[in-house]
């Protein structure tokens, strides 16, 4: 296969992919639901199909309803359109993770393209759970290499795109199965500037923001849901 720096999955598909085990096929990650809404919202805001209202308290319009092609991104796409009244990023962030079976939904795409099966598994003899083992290790080979670039030779040319790979994938702590414990402690500021859309120059402005926004949302949200969980526990709620 001729090398490219063009990543060779979605964002959201990157992540589900980074947050897979190889073999086993089992998910981990940080709430990752949540930066997997913000990547799909990222897809669509670079896609041209929607963007924030500036002047509407970071309000989401459609630009273009039409059928993209990919499944997720068409389901969140008509989810923005057929709302009566348009929302604001915080909340489709929260709306979006809150689909069912999201991570599923994407993992059955990156089956469909064979990169990774699908397969079943026996938890505690009784219990079924969903795996999906990697086959074709090429795409997350790719993705990680372009991360690792991008973090430590620090490239003139920066591809946005994997910029943001880097932003999302910090939210869902998922930066430690890319980078070893001396790289993250040695790079961090290298990090936080690529986090915080520093080195995200060839987009406009308007989709930094709203990328950043997302990913921000990302973030805090699990934190806030915990907080509230734990409160809510300990007053001897149920």
């Amino acid at each position: 296969m001729q090398h490219t720096n063009e990543l060779q999955v979605k964002l959201y598909e990157g992540l589900v992919l980074l947050s897979l085990h190889d073999e086993k096929g089992t998910s981990e990650g940080w709430y990752i639901e949540y930066t997997v809404a913000a990547a799909v919202l990222a897809e669509l805001l670079l896609a041209k199909r929607i963007q924030v209202n500036a002047d509407n308290k970071d309000k989401i319009e459609v630009l273009d309803a039409s059928p993209t092609g990919d499944q997720v991104m068409d389901e969140v796409l008509q989810k923005i359109a057929t709302k009566k009244r348009p929302d604001i990023l915080k909340n489709w962030v929260m709306s979006i993770a809150n689909i069912p079976k999201l991570k599923h939904k994407v993992a059955e795409q990156l089956v469909a393209d064979g990169i990774i099966k699908s397969d079943e598994k026996k938890v505690l003899w009784i219990f079924t759970q969903k795996i999906y083992p990697e086959v074709n290790p090429e795409p997350e080979r790719h993705l990680r290499h372009e991360m690792r670039r991008l973090v430590l030779d620090k490239p003139l040319e920066i591809d946005p795109r994997v910029a943001l790979m880097v932003a999302l994938a910090k939210s869902a702590y998922l930066l430690k199965d890319v980078f070893s414990k001396e790289e993250l402690k040695t790079h961090k500021k290298r990090i936080e500037q690529i986090a915080k859309g520093e080195e995200l120059g060839a987009l406009t402005q308007d989709v930094i923001d709203a990328v950043q926004a997302a990913v921000m949302v990302a973030v805090m949200l699990p934190a806030m849901l915990a907080a509230t969980t734990a409160s809510t526990s300990s007053s001897g709620g149920c």
